[in-house]
């Protein structure tokens, strides 16, 4: 008799896990240069497993304040919302963005802060944030001040006529913006005037971002 044929059975292949993009939900009091620096920012990363969602022009502090608070509600951020609460640093996010100019801003940061939102405050203005991409910046100056100076500095801008910036072109200036606006918070707490100007926070923001893409690239 011959030989039985023996049975070859396939070779099972392993199969990736493709890990899910992390969420940042940005609710935006401009309508036009805040959203254009993170599309700006989110270009520069589009190869990391995250996604940013700038929603422009949502309103004042408050009102911005509630709707990124409701948002971290859909996202499990707090506590008796229906999804299970995870920590801030590695489940999607929500932040709110808004500037000082002539707002009260103490019940806007008191509604992100007891619902897990992100706040990227800027005193007088998120052109703050922009001039750090240029220079340290330490002058107390109103809204249209700080506005002019960054005209000085950046050719497109024109808050007059509604141009923003060039971002993209600020991107790669990132890590040494936030090293100065870092600096520059701490300066603001040393003279007993912690959110004073010039102040913002947007640089826990871009890191919480980068971060996020950074871990991100290592996993996949």
């Amino acid at each position: 008799m011959g030989k039985s044929k023996r049975k070859i059975r396939p070779i099972k292949r392993g199969h990736f896990k493709k890990q899910p993009k992390r969420k940042f939900v940005l609710f935006c009091e401009g309508r036009n240069t805040e959203p254009s620096y993170f599309d700006a920012l989110r270009a520069s990363l589009s190869n990391a497993l995250i996604e940013i969602e700038p929603i422009p022009g949502v309103g004042v502090p408050n009102t911005i304040a509630d709707r990124a608070a409701e948002k971290a509600k859909e996202l499990g951020l707090v506590k008796g919302s229906r999804k299970k609460l995870e920590s801030f640093e590695e489940s999607d996010q929500a932040w709110a963005v808004f500037d000082k100019d002539d707002h009260e801003v103490e019940r806007a940061f008191d509604v992100c802060r007891a619902n897990q939102v992100g706040i990227a405050f800027s005193n007088p203005c998120f052109e703050v944030w922009l001039i750090l991409h240029y220079e340290d910046f330490q002058r107390p100056d109103d809204q249209h001040a700080v506005q002019k100076h960054l005209s000085t500095l950046c050719a497109e801008y024109d808050p007059n006529k509604g141009k923003t910036p060039n971002c993209h072109e600020l991107i790669p200036e990132i890590e040494a913006a936030e090293i100065l606006a870092e600096r520059q918070c701490q300066r603001r707490i040393e003279e007993g005037d912690e959110l004073g100007r010039p102040s913002t926070t947007v640089f826990k923001l871009s890191r919480q971002i980068r971060q996020a893409a950074e871990k991100s690239n290592f996993k996949s």
